[in-house]
Protein backbone atom coordinates (compact mmCIF):
# COMPACT_ATOMS: atom_id res chain seq x y z
CA UNK A 1 0.00 0.00 0.00
CA UNK A 2 0.87 3.54 -0.66
CA UNK A 3 0.28 6.66 1.30
CA UNK A 4 -1.08 9.69 -0.02
CA UNK A 5 -1.27 12.89 1.66
CA UNK A 6 -4.06 15.36 -0.09
CA UNK A 7 -4.51 19.24 0.89
CA UNK A 8 -7.42 20.44 0.23
CA UNK A 9 -8.67 24.71 0.37
CA UNK A 10 -11.38 26.43 -1.13
CA UNK A 11 -14.69 28.28 -0.49
CA UNK A 12 -16.79 25.95 1.75
CA UNK A 13 -19.73 24.29 0.67
CA UNK A 14 -22.01 21.25 1.24
CA UNK A 15 -20.71 18.71 -0.68
CA UNK A 16 -17.04 19.11 -0.55
CA UNK A 17 -15.93 16.11 1.69
CA UNK A 18 -18.60 14.08 0.26
CA UNK A 19 -17.06 14.49 -3.16
CA UNK A 20 -13.76 13.55 -2.43
CA UNK A 21 -14.28 10.88 -0.40
CA UNK A 22 -16.56 9.67 -4.16
CA UNK A 23 -13.00 9.82 -5.83
CA UNK A 24 -10.83 8.34 -2.79
CA UNK A 25 -13.78 5.31 -2.95
CA UNK A 26 -13.78 5.03 -6.53
CA UNK A 27 -10.10 4.23 -6.84
CA UNK A 28 -9.72 1.70 -3.77
CA UNK A 29 -8.23 4.10 -1.35
CA UNK A 30 -8.40 3.97 2.24
CA UNK A 31 -9.36 6.93 3.78
CA UNK A 32 -7.43 7.19 7.35
CA UNK A 33 -6.64 9.99 9.14
CA UNK A 34 -8.06 13.77 8.86
CA UNK A 35 -8.31 17.41 9.84
CA UNK A 36 -10.74 19.33 8.67
CA UNK A 37 -12.16 22.54 9.41
CA UNK A 38 -14.23 25.68 7.96
CA UNK A 39 -12.37 28.50 9.04
CA UNK A 40 -13.42 32.55 8.15
CA UNK A 41 -15.68 31.21 5.13
CA UNK A 42 -13.05 28.84 3.28
CA UNK A 43 -12.45 24.88 3.66
CA UNK A 44 -9.39 23.73 4.85
CA UNK A 45 -8.72 20.08 5.27
CA UNK A 46 -5.71 17.45 5.02
CA UNK A 47 -6.80 13.78 4.53
CA UNK A 48 -4.27 10.83 4.93
CA UNK A 49 -5.09 8.01 1.86
CA UNK A 50 -3.79 4.73 1.82
CA UNK A 51 -3.94 2.69 -1.89
CA UNK A 52 -2.29 0.20 -3.43
CA UNK A 53 0.42 1.08 -5.45
CA UNK A 54 -0.41 1.13 -8.79
CA UNK A 55 -3.71 2.61 -8.21
CA UNK A 56 -1.58 5.94 -6.95
CA UNK A 57 -1.04 7.75 -9.93
CA UNK A 58 -5.17 7.26 -11.28
CA UNK A 59 -6.24 8.62 -7.48
CA UNK A 60 -3.79 11.65 -7.91
CA UNK A 61 -5.12 12.27 -11.24
CA UNK A 62 -8.74 12.17 -10.43
CA UNK A 63 -8.34 14.27 -7.33
CA UNK A 64 -6.25 16.84 -8.93
CA UNK A 65 -8.71 16.99 -11.69
CA UNK A 66 -11.92 17.35 -9.90
CA UNK A 67 -10.59 20.76 -8.29
CA UNK A 68 -13.45 22.88 -9.28
CA UNK A 69 -13.97 25.78 -6.46
CA UNK A 70 -11.39 23.26 -4.51
CA UNK A 71 -7.94 23.58 -4.33
CA UNK A 72 -6.39 20.24 -4.45
CA UNK A 73 -2.60 18.92 -4.01
CA UNK A 74 -2.04 15.81 -3.69
CA UNK A 75 1.62 14.41 -1.66
CA UNK A 76 3.63 11.43 -1.87
CA UNK A 77 3.71 8.69 -2.14
CA UNK A 78 4.44 9.32 1.72
CA UNK A 79 7.54 8.01 3.95
CA UNK A 80 6.33 7.18 7.63
CA UNK A 81 9.17 7.56 10.24
CA UNK A 82 9.62 4.72 12.31
CA UNK A 83 10.74 6.04 15.78
CA UNK A 84 11.81 5.43 19.23
CA UNK A 85 10.69 9.06 20.62
CA UNK A 86 8.61 10.05 23.55
CA UNK A 87 5.59 11.64 22.72
CA UNK A 88 4.08 14.55 25.23
CA UNK A 89 0.68 16.49 24.89
CA UNK A 90 0.26 19.68 26.25
CA UNK A 91 -2.36 22.19 26.20
CA UNK A 92 -1.86 26.17 26.51
CA UNK A 93 -4.53 28.54 27.56
CA UNK A 94 -4.63 32.74 28.15
CA UNK A 95 -5.35 35.87 27.11
CA UNK A 96 -4.91 35.92 23.45
CA UNK A 97 -1.97 38.19 22.22
CA UNK A 98 0.34 37.87 18.89
CA UNK A 99 3.26 35.58 19.37
CA UNK A 100 2.12 32.50 21.72
CA UNK A 101 2.17 30.29 18.95
CA UNK A 102 5.81 31.51 17.82
CA UNK A 103 6.83 31.50 21.94
CA UNK A 104 5.84 27.65 22.04
CA UNK A 105 6.44 25.97 18.82
CA UNK A 106 10.02 28.12 19.42
CA UNK A 107 10.42 26.22 22.75
CA UNK A 108 9.11 23.20 21.52
CA UNK A 109 12.06 22.94 18.79
CA UNK A 110 14.70 24.46 20.59
CA UNK A 111 14.37 20.87 22.36
CA UNK A 112 14.52 19.10 19.18
CA UNK A 113 10.41 18.38 19.79
CA UNK A 114 8.76 17.42 16.57
CA UNK A 115 4.54 18.54 16.19
CA UNK A 116 2.54 16.01 15.28
CA UNK A 117 -0.85 17.45 15.71
CA UNK A 118 -1.41 20.81 16.73
CA UNK A 119 -5.05 22.62 17.07
CA UNK A 120 -5.73 26.42 17.90
CA UNK A 121 -8.62 28.67 18.62
CA UNK A 122 -9.44 31.87 19.62
CA UNK A 123 -12.66 32.57 22.13
CA UNK A 124 -14.40 35.90 23.64
CA UNK A 125 -13.91 35.86 27.15
CA UNK A 126 -17.29 35.50 28.83
CA UNK A 127 -16.60 37.60 31.83
CA UNK A 128 -13.59 39.42 31.12
CA UNK A 129 -13.80 40.87 27.99
CA UNK A 130 -11.40 40.16 25.02
CA UNK A 131 -10.21 37.31 23.47
CA UNK A 132 -9.07 33.67 25.04
CA UNK A 133 -5.85 31.42 23.15
CA UNK A 134 -6.23 28.00 23.40
CA UNK A 135 -4.21 25.40 21.77
CA UNK A 136 -3.36 21.70 22.00
CA UNK A 137 -0.29 20.04 20.72
CA UNK A 138 1.12 16.45 20.84
CA UNK A 139 4.95 16.64 20.06
CA UNK A 140 7.38 13.57 19.85
CA UNK A 141 10.66 14.17 21.76
CA UNK A 142 13.78 12.87 19.68
CA UNK A 143 15.84 10.08 21.38
CA UNK A 144 17.95 12.51 23.39
CA UNK A 145 14.88 14.40 24.23
CA UNK A 146 14.14 15.21 28.04
CA UNK A 147 10.92 15.55 29.44
CA UNK A 148 11.92 17.36 32.43
CA UNK A 149 14.33 19.85 30.34
CA UNK A 150 11.12 20.42 28.57
CA UNK A 151 8.36 20.99 31.09
CA UNK A 152 11.18 23.62 32.72
CA UNK A 153 11.67 25.34 29.53
CA UNK A 154 7.75 25.56 29.38
CA UNK A 155 7.47 26.65 32.65
CA UNK A 156 9.51 29.32 32.39
CA UNK A 157 7.72 30.64 29.10
CA UNK A 158 4.47 30.25 30.29
CA UNK A 159 5.10 32.35 33.62
CA UNK A 160 7.00 35.13 31.09
CA UNK A 161 4.11 35.05 27.89
CA UNK A 162 1.42 34.87 30.86
CA UNK A 163 -0.05 31.63 29.64
CA UNK A 164 -1.36 28.14 31.38
CA UNK A 165 0.52 25.66 30.14
CA UNK A 166 -0.02 21.87 31.11
CA UNK A 167 1.91 19.30 29.66
CA UNK A 168 1.49 15.72 30.02
CA UNK A 169 3.41 12.62 29.01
Amino acid sequence: MTTLVITLVGDDRAGLVASVADIVDAHGGNWETSEMAELAGAFAGIVEVSVAAERADDLRAALEASAETLRVTVHGPATVRETAARTVALTVMGNDRPGIVREITGALSARGASIERMSTQTTDAAMAGGRLFEASLTATLGEDGRVDDLVEDLQNLAAEIQVDVTLTD
